[in-house]
């Protein structure tokens, strides 16, 4: 099985030079986090939306800037606080009068969602009213106001963090909205090495803005490409079992059953293929291997698997619950 014919070998190669050259970018300005790195460029490519989590200083807004500043696309970042409202998000109308006739109309004022890299700082700070006012914009890409359905600018990518340790004045997000990121991404402390390299070059010159590397054009055509990626029929059988396994009613894997709560839905099973065809490009690949599965399993299954009481009294973490799933569960 082959690519669609609408590709040929000049620009597919061309592409994904583009994503090395992307990937060399960010780490001139990230140090370490080569693994975050690929998961945020998976995402990207897949089309979809990140959660990060981490505590502070671990460089996730520089990370996210980066990115934008290699590929050219417009960047915002919003602080999400108790007090931010839906209307600090999407926009809203402002009543103005036209000098010359005195005539007075209502005109929509975009908010920073109109953009096409948003940073949504400590999301769960922020009251449920104000998360659910990214839902629409994350799977619609649109956002509608007064009646008036308004586009968001393409491509539009969310990347979203959260501070593990600080849970006083929190507001977990629902589980509607966790199913709308394609990936979690878990930012842990760089190596001592990573870390002097790190103190060394911020207590100097500083870090350099990350050169750009690819524009908007590009961008949209390998999020195609990702889309047209191969995958055999025995892997979306393979990938659906993963998901179906989750859910511990019908699982035949044991540690789902004693410490899972409820498992992932459909839609997990379409974000483990896109992810899985992301990754396969990346690695200059145009068909997806088990690996690739197996591999994006954590990342897509991490925030849409929900553990039992069991499992936090047992001290059971979703990767552990993950590990045995891959491992009960095998291709034909």
């Amino acid at each position: 099985m082959t690519v669609s014919v609408q590709w040929n070998e000049n620009e597919i190669g061309a592409l994904c030079a583009k994503v090395a050259a992307l990937k060399a970018s960010m780490s001139q300005v990230i140090i370490g986090q080569q693994d975050v790195i690929d998961s945020l460029v998976i995402c990207l490519l897949g089309g979809g939306h990140a959660l990060v989590e981490g505590v502070p200083g671990l460089g996730k807004t520089l990370l996210v800037k980066s990115l934008a500043q290699a590929t050219e696309m417009e960047f915002r970042r919003v602080q999400f606080t108790p007090d931010l409202m839906p209307s600090d998000i999407v926009g809203t109308e402002i009543l103005e009068e036209e000098h010359a006739t005195g005539k007075r109309e209502f005109r929509f004022q975009q908010g920073p969602v109109f953009t096409q890299v948003l940073l949504a700082d400590e999301i769960n700070r922020a009251p449920p009213k104000t998360q659910s006012a990214l839902l629409e914009a994350m799977q619609e890409r649109a956002v509608t106001f007064a009646g008036q359905t308004h586009k968001l600018p393409k491509p539009f990518f969310v990347l979203a963090t959260q501070n593990p340790i600080e849970q006083a004045g929190t507001y977990p997000l629902p589980e509607a909205q966790l199913d709308r990121f394609l990936l979690r991404i878990d930012v842990g402390y760089p190596t001592e090495a990573e870390e002097v390299a790190m103190v060394s070059a911020t207590t100097h010159a500083g870090l350099a803005d990350a050169q750009p590397v690819m524009d908007v054009a590009a961008l949209l055509r390998l999020q195609q490409l990702v889309r047209d990626i191969e995958i055999g029929e025995h892997l979306l059988v393979y990938a659906t079992r993963l998901v179906r396994a989750t859910r511990p009613k019908e699982s035949s894997v044991a540690a789902v059953r004693k410490h899972v709560g409820w498992g992932a839905g459909p839609r997990a099973g379409q974000a483990l293929v896109l992810a899985a065809k992301a990754r396969a490009l990346m690695h200059n690949r145009l068909a997806v291997t088990r690996e690739d599965i197996a591999a994006m399993l954590l990342p897509v299954l991490a925030h849409r698997v929900l553990r039992n009481f069991e499992a936090e009294a047992d001290g059971v973490a979703i990767a552990d619950i993950l590990a045995a799933l891959r491992n009960d569960i095998r291709p034909d």
